[in-house]
């Protein structure tokens, strides 16, 4: 079965929400309007450099979730190899 891929923006909403922080308080910490930051939100992906300006205001690692992300695909990748190999 595959794994449902990361949104990033519900992420970092949900991070927020966590920390009780508001829109306006990360449009501040990097740099932008809050306008820009509700767009975030609805993005599936975004930048690097974005993402990581956001995980210094927010003082976490959000690229761990990326990472988990794909070394699950990985391990499904190399489960499928292996049952079409051994056919």
């Amino acid at each position: 079965m595959p794994q449902e891929e990361i949104h990033i923006g519900c992420l970092i909403k949900n991070k927020l929400k966590q920390e009780g922080r508001s829109a306006s308080w990360l449009a501040k910490k990097i740099h932008c309007n809050r306008t820009n930051v509700y767009k975030i939100f609805e993005k599936p992906s975004i930048d690097t450099a974005l993402l990581q300006r956001i995980a210094s205001a927010l003082k976490t690692d959000l690229f761990i979730y990326l990472s988990e992300y794909q070394q699950n695909l990985i391990k499904e990748a190399d489960g499928k190899d292996s049952k079409s190999n051994e056919k």
